[in-house]
């Protein structure tokens, strides 16, 4: 008989999911069988340190060369057998998941990695049976030759001739498995100490498959060393580098030797490393209010979308060159995110990118938090005090695109050859192009798109986000461009589509969020993607990508702005020229009908607030093209305000998940482009406690409401009227607790007499909000707290001009029966 062991590593502290069962295609004699034998499997703490499953299965020798197909089911959280190998069989058409091998005189340990990055990288080994060792693990298939290689604690820096080494330690040399992986050997005395390397930058020594060396980070890191902006190998005339790692940019810099199961004590170490460090376990200890739980359903959701580096409005260094924000700059911000009601905060990204004044959106190093913006123990800092405020935490991820200049990165990373560029998809030969670059995939982001039909790169990218999860306590993702991962490929050379290419990148988004529940029932999975495929939000298992909402671009188009989108509404810019035009309030009633089936709605993202100018539409932020970009000063304000709290009530009580971007609650009119929003940045703390008082109550308000109200979190609106001619449309949101009536008008001049519409329901109607209250600083045409009655269908109350109201129907016997009657505008300002 031959004995094969089948190994499930979860690579994870603690996996949502326990009872493993191994599930193979022999039968209990260990022959080939249609009906898979299911086997106990063991639990164990694997040399990783984290939960692993083993189990051993004799065959007959005479199955010797047989192929046989393997997998393993678990137990999830709630008890339901899971099938626990997200990764796909490498069939351009097929989405079975399994494993396979062919039975032979000396088959190896038959392993999956449910996450591999404690099986890449920089990584503790428990298996000696004392204190951890250092192991390092990087693919490398084409390269002739890997080592690691130590750079110096100040520099960081390893320069391409091997300047920078610690020549101390010297050279490690690695060596190559039979999946290209190469790791160093277990018995290598100068890492047998992991203490004693902890906090060391390093990089590898590769020697590609034409002999050339060159050293490369270690795209699994954990942390880049470099802080600053300046690519010692890129200098210009005039520059200089000072030789410190806090001015180098990470992209370049050396890589770190990472404890990922330790944290900082404190939220500001002045020195690097930091000197105080405690165990995970300890410091998540205390991270729940049971008095403040996070939300548990995407519906419940209400997202502020923040850009921690355009935080920090007015500071400068010594030299009067402005400092973006960081961490610490969030952190201030969140008790004013609780006073307004958010309860999610979506970070722009925070993967390691070029230089220290970015959108974020260039990746080169996924595990890797930017320096610059705080790194990856303040990250775990803020998560902290974001969920003991009930607040969860969405990062924002880029998957479709690596960095556009990953030269020590993902680029060429051991071999000068396009075609075997290990990271990056490329068609046919080289030979088959006049420009040897014609074989790499656009997909209309600003780099050629990952290599997805490689497995090992989309576990790469899928496992990225696993340990974000795992170290960092991340509630959700929101994924960057998913359209240009299964919908855009073309040939870089023709503008040719590549449809291997789209249906890869498909198996790739299953995978990911396959992979995430299975670590994490419970996250949230938010994809931009505008191809309008119904697949997009629908489970795997029903031929889906398994997200649980996808951004709603067309909502805002017609709502507020961009005028380069043909056929869109516009209201708000139309509303602007204030020369009484019909809108087409139709167009957005339509959209509006359509934010309950699976949508992030929006009155402004980071990508609307200013960038579109660029391509010739007209967006930015709200409370400017409200009126036109004309200075915000008396009644030019009160209009733009009005207009922007039509704007919110809009988004905020459809029927999606409702998103804004970071100061339109108080008022920020800047537009925040992609090149100089730095030079554009606006103190939203500020501003609130200013002129933005009023818009911010009307926030709090809104929110409360949506959050206070089960009407207003359904995925269930009827749009019941529309009228172009008199820029007024109404939603009905219904709940058997109580409904709730929204009628809204975009007119210049106020409905005093009441406004009257059908196809409401009957009975006794009651007015909760109204976004002209004087307490939000309108015009104060309310319908106060008296009964509004609804008789065969019909219904007339006051409309405030550029503004709307929310009317609310206590069903008898439902909770809210009689409860919301009295209740009255918040006084203005923010402060409770």
């Amino acid at each position: 008989m031959k004995s094969v062991q089948f190994v499930y590593h979860t690579g994870v502290p603690r996996p949502g999911f326990r009872d493993a069962r191994l599930s193979g295609s022999w039968d209990a004699e260990g022959r080939p069988s249609r009906e898979w034998t299911v086997t106990p499997m063991e639990e164990f703490t694997d040399e990783t340190g984290c939960p692993a499953f083993r189990a051993t299965v004799e065959f007959p020798d005479d199955q010797a060369g047989q192929g046989y197909s393997w997998g393993v089911s678990v137990a999830g959280r709630s008890g339901d057998d899971v099938w626990a190998i997200p990764t796909e069989v490498q069939d351009l058409v097929s989405t079975a998941r399994h494993r396979d091998f062919v039975l032979a005189d000396d088959t190896p340990p038959q392993r999956y990695w449910l996450n591999t990055a404690r099986r890449l990288g920089a990584n503790k080994r428990y298996d000696n049976g004392g204190r951890p060792r250092l192991e390092f693990g990087v693919w490398a298939p084409n390269a002739q030759d890997v080592s690691v290689v130590f750079g110096h604690l100040e520099s960081g820096y390893i320069a391409d001739d091997g300047t920078g080494i610690d020549e101390e330690i010297g050279k490690i040399p690695m060596s190559r498995d039979g999946e290209g992986v190469w790791t160093t050997d277990p018995a290598e005395e100068r890492l047998a100490d992991y203490e004693g390397l902890r906090n060391r930058p390093y990089m590898f020594e590769v020697v590609k498959d034409n002999g050339r060396v060159v050293y490369r980070t270690d795209v699994y890191s954990r942390l880049q060393i470099g802080r600053g902006s300046t690519d010692p190998a890129a200098l210009k005339e005039g520059e200089s580098f000072t030789g410190s790692f806090r001015d180098l940019d990470g992209t370049v810099s050396c890589s770190v030797v990472v404890d990922p199961d330790l944290c900082t004590r404190n939220f500001d170490e002045p020195d690097w490393p930091p000197r105080e460090w405690i165990p995970a376990d300890d410091f998540w200890r205390d991270e729940f209010d049971p008095e403040r739980p996070l939300p548990t359903r995407v519906e419940d959701l209400v997202i502020y979308e923040m850009h921690l580096a355009g935080l920090g409005a007015g500071d400068v260094d010594d030299a009067g060159r402005p400092i973006p924000g960081d961490i610490a700059d969030a952190l201030a911000l969140l008790d004013h995110l609780v006073d307004i009601g958010v309860n999610a905060v979506e970070l722009l990204p925070l993967s390691e990118f070029e230089g220290t004044a970015s959108w974020g959106y260039g990746t080169s190093h996924y595990y890797a938090i930017e320096c610059s913006e705080g790194g990856r123990e303040q990250l775990k800092h803020f998560v902290r005090a974001c969920h003991q405020r009930g607040i969860a935490v969405i990062l924002d991820m880029v998957y479709n695109h690596y960095h556009h200049r990953a030269e020590r990165a993902q680029w060429a990373y051991d071999s000068d050859s396009h075609e075997r560029n290990i990271y990056y998809w490329y068609e046919g030969r080289e030979s088959d192009y006049a420009d040897p670059t014609g074989g790499y995939i656009d997909n209309m982001s600003t780099a050629w798109a990952p290599r997805f039909w490689e497995e090992q790169v989309r576990k790469y990218l899928i496992s990225s986000a696993v340990a974000y999860m795992a170290q960092f306590h991340i509630d959700g993702f929101r994924m960057d461009q998913t359209t240009s991962i299964h919908a855009y490929a073309v040939l870089h050379a023709d503008g040719r589509q590549v449809g291997a290419a789209n249906a890869f990148g498909a198996k790739f988004l299953r995978e990911l969020t396959r992979s995430l529940r299975l670590t994490k029932p419970e996250i949230y999975l938010l994809a931009e993607d505008h191809s309008g495929w119904d697949a997009v939000p629908r489970d795997p298992d029903q031929g889906g990508l398994g997200f649980d909402a996808v951004w709603y671009a067309d909502f805002y188009h017609h709502l507020c702005g961009d005028t380069g989108h043909a056929g869109a509404a516009n209201l708000l810019t139309q509303a602007a020229i204030a020369d009484g035009r019909p809108l087409a309030m139709d167009a957005f009633a339509a959209a509006l009908g359509a934010s309950g089936d699976h949508k992030v709605v929006y009155h402004e993202s980071h990508d609307e607030a200013g960038n579109s100018r660029y391509q010739g539409g007209d967006s930015g932020r709200t409370i400017a093209i409200a009126v036109g970009d004309a200075p915000l000063v008396g009644e030019t304000r009160r209009y733009a305000e009005a207009r922007a709290r039509f704007a919110a009530g809009m988004s905020i009580l459809s029927a999606g998940t409702p998103m804004f971007f970071m100061g339109e609650e108080s008022g920020a009119h800047e537009d925040y482009r992609y090149d100089d929003f730095i030079e554009h940045r606006e103190s939203i703390l500020g501003e609130a406690q200013g002129e933005g008082r009023y818009l911010c109550a009307f926030y709090r308000d809104l929110i409360d409401l949506r959050l206070a109200q089960p009407a207003a979190r359904t995925h269930r609106l009827d749009v019941v009227h529309v009228h172009n001619q008199n820029r007024v449309l109404a939603f009905l949101r219904p709940h058997e607790d109580g409904d709730l009536l929204v009628m809204a008008s975009l007119k210049d001049e106020p409905y005093a007499d009441g406004y009257r519409i059908q196809g409401v329901p009957d009975g006794s109607w009651h007015e909760v909000l109204n976004s002209d209250s004087a307490a939000y600083d309108g015009w104060d045409e309310v319908n106060g707290s008296g009964e509004i009655r609804a008789e065969n269908g019909e219904l007339t109350a006051r409309l405030p001009r550029a503004g709307f109201v929310v009317l609310r129907r206590d069903v008898p016997g439902g909770e809210g029966d009689g409860a919301d009657g009295e209740r009255q505008p918040a006084m203005a300002g923010c402060d409770r």
